[in-house]
Parts: C-alpha cells; structure tokens; sequence
C-alpha cells in the first residue's frame, strides 16, 4: 500500500474513533519514520494513527510524571498508536516489529493509570487495548460468564467494574480485588492486584485460571497452570515483559449483598498491626485465635495531620432516598472527637478498616455480623469508643474510591501530577518504618492524600509467578501505599525528594523493602534493588524466551535493546 494511501485510511480511522476534529498529523521523528512506513504494507494499517492527538494521550499517564518530564527523567513519546480490533492485529505488530533488524517498542495501555510512563512505548506502538472492546462485536462479546463453571472470562481491556457487574448478576463474584475498580484486567494482572482481601485469597494474580496472551514475538498462546505453565507464570505480575494479556479466565464464588464497613482507631501503629496480624492469621500454624478470619477484608491507614477524616480514597456511598445512613462516614461531633484525639496522640492515628460481607445466597446473616462486631470490639486493642460502622452495598463496597474519583474531578484535581510511593515491607520493620516516617518524615507536612498500611500472608502469594515481594521469609509482609497528589506548583519536586528521603531512610534502618509498581533509573537499579540475585536469572531467562527483542514495555527501562 503507498503512502497516501496508508494516509487516507489513518484519516478515515480518526473520524471513527474520534468525535471532536484532530490537529494536523503529526509528523513522526526521523527514527520511527521508516518502520511507520513499512506498517502500511500490513492489513493493520487502518488501524494505525500517528497524529500527535493519539500519540500524546496514548504517551501520558495517571502519573502525570515523566512525560511531563517532572520528578523523573523524561521520556519519548510514542510514534503511533494501534487501535486493534481483535487480537490478531496485536499479534500483527508484534511480528511486524521482530522481522525488522532494529525493532520498535510496543506497549499495551489500558487505563493509563502507571504512574512513571511505565506503559509507554518510546518511539515505538502504543496498542490502545479499550479498542478491542469497542471494535469486537462490543465489550459484552468479551465479557462471559459462565454460571455452570464458576468463572468469567473477560478481555484483557475490559475494566474490573464491569466484571463485577457482569458477575454480580448472577449472583457471582470474583473474590479477589484492587481498592480501585476502574483498572483492565489485563493492567493489574501484569502487576499483582492487591487490596484488603488478599490476606484470605492472595493478590489477583494468584486467582486466575486461564490466560490468552501475546507474547513479544507475536505468538498467541493459551496458558495456564496446566498448558504453558512457565508462560502463564511469567505473564502474570510481569510487568508486562513477557506478553500482552488479551484474556482472562477469573474463579466466582457466590456474591454477597451487603458488607458491614467497620473503622477501628489507634494511638500506636504497635496497637494497630498487632490486631491486623491477629486478623488475618486464617490458614496458618498456630490457629487463628478469637478474632482470626472474623472479617473479609482487611486494611488500614495513616491519619497524618490531616483536618478530615474522611480522604478520597474512603467516600461512602451516597445513600438512597429511602436509606437511613449518612453520606459520611464520621457526623461532625465524630469529627470532633478523632481530631481531639489527634491532637493529644502528637498528631497521628492509625484507623484499622475492614469489612464484614453478609448477605446473598452463602453469606452470614446481619444477626451473625452483629455477633462479630462483639467479640471484635472486645478482643481488638483500639481506643474505647472509637468505632465506627456503616451497612453499605456489596458492589458499593467495592467501588467506593470511584466516589472520591468523581469529587476529585469535579473539583479539578483528579488529573495532577501523582507522586506515588508503594513499598513492601518486611514484618520486622514495619514499626521502624512507622516511628521514622509516619511519626518523622511524613509528619513535617500535610498528609496530601491517603496514606495506606496493612498486611499480607505470604502463604497466598504464588512463587512462581514474577511479581516480587520481600524475601525475608516471613510468613506476614505489609504493604505501605503513600497515595499523594502535587496540585500545587513546586509541590512535585518536593514529595519527590520526600519519597527519596523515605527511600534513604529504609536504606540505613536496615529495612528491606521492595517496591509495588515499581520504578527504577536503570537496568542495574532493576536487578539489584529489586530481583536480586535469586530472582533476576530467571526474569532474564523468561524474556529470552518469550520477548528475546525487548520489544515490549520498554517504558518499565527493564529491557531497553535485544537480549544476546
């Protein structure tokens, strides 16, 4: 196909993916003009847009970071974006790029929610995988669930809202979740998945069946523990290196309709991850103990000088017109109560949350919550008092921070630049790392969002597969999520800087740490602050197996040119 040809039909895909009218094409640089050209000898060409509308929205990210080229090193944009309209045009590229002797980066974007562009493709192919569930048939033809089998097959783009959606009518769900719904399948299976319910079913990488995926010289495979096992491990929190999820087949259980959303307060981060521990002690030697396995989900967070309680990670549903419940989870004399309580603490307080799921065909009744809640408030060393609960949704539940979300942009400061720190810590620092950051560092400026804690059972997270947490070998692990956004000018470089201080100090207190959606400058940085020497050989040897180019996720700067 020649040129103007390949031109007319880039033209004629902008006006069916696009409403608005686009700028000017873009013309693309020098080192990604060549291989553009030769994609128009391929079927996918129509698919294809190189204006600087696609390539600029298809290079940002929730971030707002290294694009933007502040807070990390800045980095290229994409050349061009494939709009696919079904697996094999992903396949298409990915071979279209290992015939060629120096082959361009491909990257598969869903939501864009990375947060240091480690989703883009540096003159390279961004896929827009939003694309295969609007172009195939629509989304509901790759969004199944099979009652009989207990499962739920959903593509790779498809968000995890819709799953929940699609599940829960039937009266299904899948049991393990992220605290944000409004993320692909395929994004959060490449990294782990995590929230408060991973302490009884493991992250949401471990509770996946099945997998289609792409790998980086275009092969398609289905894979699992049984067919392609090493692949299926490889893929999943892979970090995108091995292979583009296209599909996933997700386990259901039986949904409940109600949860019972509990917050307990604390002085002492001593207090509070002591009765975490005792929480989630479900499956592991020694017993469970009173209050083991008594709630479903299980986190917590930092109250850091904060003036409300209430952060946009936490909003409640807003009630209906016939419910009782407030649209806050604290009335203003709670308020009252906790900042008075902040105040004589020093300024920090450690608010346990978790939820209690009731209801639905094998859920407890509101008569056996209301039993737990008992023994919870008996057993649990938190300040007498200060506890608080509200029924809300099963599915309301789930996607309570889409609430925040909403606030956030209406108010303009959802799309700001987002500084994310998110760390794995080993048990045996978890106090030190919270008497020397959240009761040190942290606590010389505003909280500036939402600040996470809580832990983990290593027993559910499967070794095999690439996602990497602390290696210290015990059998509890937390997670610590420091959640804030710059909406201030200067404010970037400054949480920047505080992120490296916190970095610095785990450094000289001796706290192991590994980091979750990890970032690192350098090859050097990935193998030895974050694999190791244990871990790193095999990363290498899976990618030499399935991506030998490096054509895919050069964004995370793991792999940036061919393997030997």
């Amino acid at each position: 196909m020649k040129q103007e040809q390949v031109r007319m039909a880039v033209l004629l895909m902008l006006n069916c993916f696009v409403k608005a009218t686009a700028p000017p094409p873009w013309p693309p640089s020098a080192s990604s003009a060549s291989f553009l050209d030769d994609l128009g000898d391929l079927g996918i060409a129509p698919l294809i847009r190189a204006d600087e509308a696609a390539t600029a929205r298809a290079s940002a990210d929730f971030g707002n970071l290294s694009v933007a080229g502040v807070g990390a090193p800045r980095l290229a944009a994409a050349a061009a974006v494939l709009y696919p309209s079904r697996p094999a045009d992903i396949a298409a590229l990915l071979r279209a790029s290992c015939a060629r002797p120096a082959p361009f980066a491909v990257s598969a974007r869903g939501c864009g929610h990375s947060v240091r562009g480690q989703a883009s493709a540096p003159d390279g192919v961004v896929v827009d995988m939003a694309s295969l569930g609007r172009l195939q048939g629509g989304g509901a033809r790759r969004l199944a669930v099979s009652v009989e089998g207990r499962y739920v097959d959903a593509g790779g783009e498809q968000l995890w809202v819709d799953v929940l959606r699609a599940s829960m009518a039937h009266g299904l769900t899948p049991v393990s979740w992220t605290d944000y719904l409004h993320l692909t399948v395929g994004g959060t299976l490449s990294n782990a998945g995590i929230s408060g319910q991973a302490f009884r079913h493991g992250p949401q990488i471990s509770n996946v069946l099945e997998l289609d995926v792409i790998t980086g010289v275009g092969e398609m495979v289905t894979c699992s523990k049984e067919k392609a096992p090493d692949l299926f491990d490889a893929v999943l929190g892979g970090l995108g290196q091995f292979g583009v999820i296209t599909r996933a087949r997700i386990p259901l259980a039986p949904a409940p309709a109600r949860a019972r959303w509990v917050r307990f307060v604390y002085t002492t981060a001593a207090a509070m991850t002591a009765d975490q521990e005792r929480l989630i002690a479900v499956d592991r030697a020694g017993g469970a103990g009173a209050v083991g396995g008594l709630m479903d989900y299980v986190e917590g967070s930092v109250h850091l000088n904060q003036g409300l309680v209430e952060t946009w990670r936490t909003q409640p549903q807003p009630p209906s017109p016939s419910s009782s419940s407030s649209s806050s989870f604290f009335s203003d004399a709670d308020e009252a109560r906790v900042a008075a309580l902040a105040k004589e603490a020093g300024g920090v307080l450690y608010f346990l949350e978790g939820a209690i799921y009731f209801g639905g065909a094998a859920g407890p009744s509101a008569a056996d919550v209301d039993k737990r809640m008992d023994v919870l408030r008996r057993e649990l060393r938190h300040e007498r008092g200060f506890v608080f609960a509200q029924d809300v949704a099963y599915a309301g539940f789930l996607d309570r921070v889409h609430n925040g979300e909403l606030k956030l942009r209406a108010a303009g400061l959802w799309d700001v630049p987002h500084p994310w720190l998110n760390l794995f810590l080993p048990r045996s620092g978890v106090l030190a790392f919270a008497d020397g950051v959240f009761h040190g560092i942290l606590s010389r400026t505003p909280a500036m969002g939402p600040v996470l804690i809580y832990p983990m059972n290593r027993n559910k997270w499967d070794s095999n597969m690439s996602a990497v947490i602390t290696d210290d070998g015990d059998e509890v692990f937390y997670t610590v999520g420091i959640l804030r956004s710059a909406a201030a000018a200067g404010d970037v470089g400054r949480l920047e800087e505080q992120n490296d201080e916190i970095l610095g100090f785990c450094e000289v207190a001796g706290i192991a740490y590994k980091q979750y959606l990890p970032y690192y400058g350098s090859q050097a940085e990935w193998q030895k602050r974050h694999f190791g020497a244990k871990l790193w050989p095999r990363f290498v040897q899976r990618k030499s197996k399935y991506d030998p180019k490096a054509i895919l996720s050069r964004g995370q700067g793991i792999f940036t040119s061919p393997l030997a």
